[in-house]
C-alpha cells in the first residue's frame, strides 16, 4: 500500500558560518560580511530585514567580544535563511558561565540595553548551552506574512 503524494514545495535553507577573532575589529566584520551575504540571499542593503539583522548582529557580535571574550578563542557568527519564513542569527562564543539576560539598566548605567534592542527587534531570541564549551545566543526573524513586526502593528 502506498500512501498519496503530497506536493509541498521543497523548503531551500541557506547556512553562512564564519568565525571571527574576538576583538572589536571582528564584531564589525562578522555584521559587514552578514549584510553581504543576506544581499547574495536577495535581501538587500538598506531592506527592512537587511537593517534589522544587521542591528541584531552587530549587538550580539559586540556582546560576544565584550562580555563572551576567552583570550585566544573565537566567536563564531551563524545565519540560516527560509526564504519567507525565517532568519536565525546565532552568535556563539566560548564563556559559557556569563549568560546574558534583558534586565533593564539604571538611568545612570552606561550599558546593559543592547538585549533590550534584541528583544524588541527580534520575533524571539534564547540563550542555548554549546558543545563542547560555551554558548550560543539565537535571534530570529519571522519573515512571513504573519512575522511579529508586521502583526503587531495597529
Amino acid at each position: 500500500m502506498t500512501s498519496p503524494a503530497t506536493h509541498e514545495p521543497a523548503v531551500t535553507v541557506r547556512v553562512f558560518t564564519q568565525r571571527f577573532s574576538s576583538t572589536p575589529r571582528g564584531a564589525r566584520l562578522a555584521r559587514r560580511l552578514a549584510l553581504h551575504q543576506l544581499d547574495r540571499w536577495r535581501l538587500p542593503y538598506g531592506s527592512e530585514t537587511s537593517d534589522v539583522a544587521g542591528l541584531l548582529v552587530a549587538e550580539l557580535a559586540a556582546n560576544a567580544v565584550t562580555h563572551g571574550r576567552v583570550p585566544g578563542r573565537d566567536f563564531e557568527l551563524t545565519l540560516a535563511y527560509t526564504p519567507g519564513l525565517l532568519l536565525r542569527i546565532d552568535v556563539s562564543d566560548t564563556r559559557g558561565e556569563r549568560r546574558p539576560a534583558a534586565v533593564a539598566p539604571g538611568l545612570l548605567d552606561e550599558g546593559g540595553r543592547g538585549l533590550l534592542l534584541v528583544e524588541a527587534l527580534a520575533s524571539r531570541w534564547a540563550v542555548l548551552d554549546r558543545v563542547p564549551v560555551g554558548k550560543t545566543v539565537r535571534a530570529e526573524l519571522d519573515l512571513g506574512p504573519r512575522s511579529r513586526r508586521t502583526a503587531e502593528v495597529p
